[in-house]
């Protein structure tokens, strides 16, 4: 059973998302890494890229497949978790703390066409 965070929004992508103040942190959920198997590269955005709600964030690759990753705000990206870098299996090891990056919203509005723990639950159920 996948562990669902309580508040943070989720993607029907997979993506988790944690507010604060205007700047999103996005990282994937443990659905997610638990589907993928063991990450062993993360491509991720530079800082001050732009990114559009629904468009490519970077791309995560595990020993099973490469999948995209898709960002679920839009904004410019204010850091990445350079860590992933040298250890992308920290996805696999604690996918709620290892966030990939954090973006400075540009509407957060987009916020309510996420999902709550509760809708993600129902949804990753189906």
């Amino acid at each position: 059973m996948s562990t669902i965070k309580e508040g943070l929004y989720y993607s029907e992508d997979h993506e988790w998302v944690a507010v604060e103040g205007n700047v999103a942190t996005i990282g994937l959920s443990d659905f997610a890494q638990h589907e993928l198997g063991d990450i062993v590269f993360v491509e991720m955005p530079e800082e001050d890229d732009d990114l559009e709600a629904g468009g490519e964030l970077g791309t995560v690759e595990s020993v099973k497949a490469a999948s995209d990753i898709y960002s679920p705000v839009s904004g410019k990206v204010v850091a990445i978790n350079e860590d992933l870098e040298d250890e992308p299996g920290k996805i696999n090891a604690e996918p709620y703390d290892a966030w990939i990056v954090k973006v400075e919203l540009s509407d957060t509005a987009e916020l309510e066409k996420l999902l709550s723990p509760d809708g993600y639950k129902a949804f990753i159920e189906e």
